[in-house]
Formats: structure tokens, C-alpha cells, sequence
């Protein structure tokens, strides 16, 4: 399941040009030079969202804030605006469908959005689209981030490769199958987080994708799951003292593959390799997507529960995590 921040279309609506009046839609509706304005009382939605198989089609999940649960959801482009100071900034426009119409639209800014302030529409590209979800579901470490081989060497991951050995807590010593790299804008939903020193119990600092999932074993329940094992998201630990969003410049994103879904050990922590599902395999090479194709890929992580949004008050979850990892 991924939650998306999203905003409904009707609040982006064109104040200059062909479609004057009208709100942002899918991709055959879209003029280029068509200048757009967020309403001043726009508010993002929570989107849930599960996967059919498909790279581009998806449905409702449960608990969204927008959408019928179950319905068809489909990628439909990746479109760009320019703001009157030059700047751009990329938007995924996501429809909902029923009975093969289209019965909601939906926006998602990957970068601060600002209201009150007039977007031009300068490129709309659906295949770009396709990556730039992609990357939304890949777990991603920042350079330098340093990840425990199964020697015992701490190894910063740029300076990994296919073949090396790293250990995992399931099935020990595993080689690397693929080393992915990506530097995007560090703002909006790609802004990395960073969990100091210490805040559960880790060795050193740890950078990492708001949607990388961290590992918790509890052995007392403080977080009130109902199981041991829980898997909790970056971005959920943010509290701004000790665990914050580092917005702003570019960011260099890491992404480890394993013949499996594995759980290794990052700054000490116990986080997540990447989960080739059907979006994420369409970024990985061709061969790659092959031999993924052709074999199972389990997931270590599959008894552990993921922790959702409405557990605890967010400013305490860091907190609760370490008591629970220690108590």
C-alpha cells in the first residue's frame, strides 16, 4: 500500500488561455501555454493506493481520504509548469475511472506548490510519468550512507557493487544484484529525512526516502500494533527536532536489489532493500526485469506489520520506536 499527498484538479484551474476557467485534467484536455493557479483554500488529500500488476494502472486502497475504495486508478502523464520566475516544477496527474470514464482526477506536485500563483503548462509527457512514480515507490538511501557487509565492514553505499556480500537479518550473507542511482530535487515528496544520532539507537546519522521503511522488533508493544515486528515509514518519524525533512538543493539516491525483498542494516538500523513490484521494475534494466519476471521475490518483511498513519501522534512515534527496539 503507498499514500500519496495528492490535490483534487478543481482546486488548479486555468486563469490565462485556451481553457480559461476549466481545471486541470487528463492529458488529451491539456493546452500547452495555459497558465494555472492553486486555489488560496486547496488542501491535500491522502490517496491509498495498491497495485493490480500493472505499471500504470492501480486502484483505491483502503482508508483514503479521496476516491472509491476499489476503484480503477490510471498514471495518466507527467506534466510541467513554469512559474513567471523561471523555475518549473513537475506535476503527475493521476485519473480515476468508472465504467471507462473518468470520474476524478487527481494532482501530485513533486515540489512545493505555491498558492496564489501563476503556472504555465510547458511539456506533458506520459512516459516520464512512469519513471517518476517509479521512484516514489523505491526504497533509497543518500550517498554515504554506510551499510554492514557480511565481514562486519561498514562500507558507504556509493562505493558498492554487484556481487559484494551484505548481510541481511533473514538469510544472511546475500550479494548485491543491482546498485540504482538517481539525484533529484530534494523537495516535496523526494525531500530525503534525516534521523540523527542515536534517535533509534543507530551508530551514526541516516538519510533516507520519506517512503523507505525502517524495521522495528518490539519487545514490548509500545506502539500499540498488536505485533513484534513493524515496519514504519521515514517520513512518519518526522518530528523536527531530531528526525527532519531536509528540503531544498539535490539529493543523491542510492537503491540496493537482492535476489529478495531483504531487511540489512544501515547506520545500524535495519531498513529495507528495494522491492522490485511491477512499477519499480519498469525503471530497472531490461535484463533485470527479465529475470525478475522469472523468479519469485519473496519478502523478507512479509510478517512484519506496517504501521499506519493514525497509530500515534506523529511528534512521538521516533521516540516510541526506540523504547520499543530497547525495552
Amino acid at each position: 500500500m503507498l499514500a500519496l499527498p495528492v490535490y483534487r484538479t478543481d482546486w488548479f484551474v486555468v486563469t490565462s488561455g485556451a481553457n480559461l476557467g476549466d481545471s486541470l485534467s487528463d492529458e488529451d484536455g491539456l493546452n500547452l501555454t495555459d497558465v494555472y493557479r492553486l486555489h488560496p483554500d486547496a488542501k491535500r488529500q491522502r490517496l491509498a493506493i495498491s497495485g493490480d500488476g500493472q505499471a500504470e494502472l492501480f486502484e483505491v486502497g483502503k482508508n483514503s481520504e479521496v476516491g472509491r475504495e476499489g476503484a480503477v486508478l490510471h498514471l495518466d502523464c507527467c506534466a510541467t509548469f513554469m512559474c513567471f520566475d523561471g523555475s518549473t516544477i513537475e506535476v503527475l496527474i493521476i485519473v480515476e475511472i468508472e465504467d471507462g470514464m473518468i470520474d476524478a482526477t487527481y494532482m501530485m506536485p513533486l515540489a512545493t506548490i505555491r498558492k496564489n500563483t501563476d503556472y504555465m503548462l510547458v511539456a506533458i509527457d506520459r512516459n516520464r510519468a512512469v519513471t517518476q512514480f517509479a521512484s516514489l515507490g523505491c526504497v533509497s538511501f543518500v550517498r554515504g550512507t554506510h551499510i554492514a557487509l557480511a565481514d562486519g565492514r561498514q562500507i558507504p553505499i556509493e562505493d558498492l557493487r554487484p556481487g559484494d556480500r551484505v548481510l541481511t537479518r533473514a538469510h544472511g550473507p546475500q550479494p548485491i544484484r543491482w546498485v540504482g542511482q538517481q539525484t533529484v530535487r530534494a523537495t516535496g515528496a523526494f525531500a530525503p529525512i534525516r534521523i540523527a544520532k542515536g534517535v533509534l539507537n543507530n551508530h551514526g546519522p541516516l538519510t533516507l526516502a520519506p517512503t523507505h521503511r525502517l524495521f522495528v522488533y518490539q519487545r514490548h508493544d509500545r506502539l500499540g500494533t498488536g505485533r513484534a515486528e513493524v515496519m514504519i515509514r521515514a517520513g512518519q518519524l518526522v518530528n523536527d527536532v531530531t528526525v527532519t525533512k531536509s528540503e531544498g538543493g539535490f539529493v543523491d539516491y542510492f537503491q540496493l536489489l537482492f535476489d529478495q525483498h531483504e531487511i540489512i542494516y544501515a547506520e545500524g538500523i535495519a531498513a529495507e532493500s528495494l522491492f522490485a513490484a511491477p512499477h519499480v521494475q519498469s525503471s530497472l534494466p531490461k535484463d533485470l526485469q527479465l529475470r525478475l519476471r522469472s523468479e519469485a521475490n519473496g519478502v523478507d518483511a512479509a510478517s512484519a506489520l506496517e504501521l499506519p498513519n493514525v497509530e500515534l501522534d506523529q511528534s512521538g512515534i521516533a521516540e516510541e520506536a526506540r523504547r520499543a527496539s530497547r525495552s
